[in-house]
């Protein structure tokens, strides 16, 4: 992995603090991090985590009405295979919402949004420029499906890509797919944070969102955070190849279940 950083440190070098890339540039720090992207998501696929999930529904003057809320355990059966304990879930007292399968998908996978290889191709991807987050300087931009299949849920907005570890670190949007025409669902606008939780990955630890969804019988204030905490490493029998270069994780010990 030495070569993937001297080639990445030089890039950054190469551009300078305020030097815009050229759309060749461009095009090589969207493979790049999209390549990062692919090995974090491998990597991801290792780690057992605690999610938690609060929707608020709110009235006209922003009380709470209604609440949603289930906390998981997202962890390895005995055989290995990954799956979803749930620790405790009270009774739902939403009025006028309700969580669908699609509301479902976006959980497990737009909010926590992840541009590989594989799915990269799969959108529009516009270079908007340069931006410092929280200290850490960024490389912005544009994400938005070139088509929708029935069945498929995707992430249109924007994402801010660190420019040193080239991984993202914040996306800002919301989730589209196709719906029936007899559908009226509204999916909320929604910011999901990253932070570097093993010295080299940045993990999905917070959504939040605070919209209004237009539905057909009227305008309904919600709010929604979603949680992920004490992320622990499971394995690390995954091989990683990357630029043509194959390494093998150090293997630990399993951690213990939460």
């Amino acid at each position: 992995m030495k070569m993937l950083v001297i080639a990445l440190s030089g890039l950054v070098t190469l551009l300078g603090a305020d030097k815009e890339p050229s759309e060749s540039q461009i095009n090589e720090i969207i493979s790049k991090f999209a390549a990062k992207e692919s090995e974090f998501a491998r990597a991801r696929e290792n780690y057992t985590y605690r999610q938690t999930v609060r929707v608020l529904e709110l009235d006209d003057s922003g009380n709470t009405r209604g609440r949603h809320e289930i906390l998981s355990d997202i962890i390895f059966s005995p055989d290995g295979k990954r799956t979803e304990k749930v620790v405790r879930a009270p009774v739902s007292t939403l009025k006028n919402l309700q969580l669908t399968q699609e509301d479902e998908q976006d959980l497990r996978s737009v909010q926590p949004f992840v541009l590989t290889s594989a799915d990269v191709d799969k959108y529009h991807v516009r270079y908007l420029g340069k931006e410092t987050l929280d200290e850490i300087p960024c490389f912005v931009f544009a994400v938005k499906p070139k088509k929708m299949e029935q069945g498929q849920r995707y992430f249109s907005g924007l994402i801010y890509v660190d420019d040193r570890d080239l991984q993202i670190v914040k996306s800002y949007g919301r989730a589209t797919g196709l719906l029936k025409k007899s559908q009226d669902q509204q999916f909320p606008k929604f910011e999901t944070y990253r932070e570097q939780i093993d010295g080299k990955y940045w993990f999905p630890t917070y959504t939040t969102a605070n919209d209004v969804l237009m539905f057909q019988s009227g305008p309904q204030p919600i709010r929604m955070t979603v949680r992920y905490e004490d992320y622990k490493q499971f394995k690390s029998e995954v091989k990683i190849k990357f630029e043509d270069q194959e390494a093998k994780p150090e293997t630990k010990p399993p951690s213990k279940k939460p």
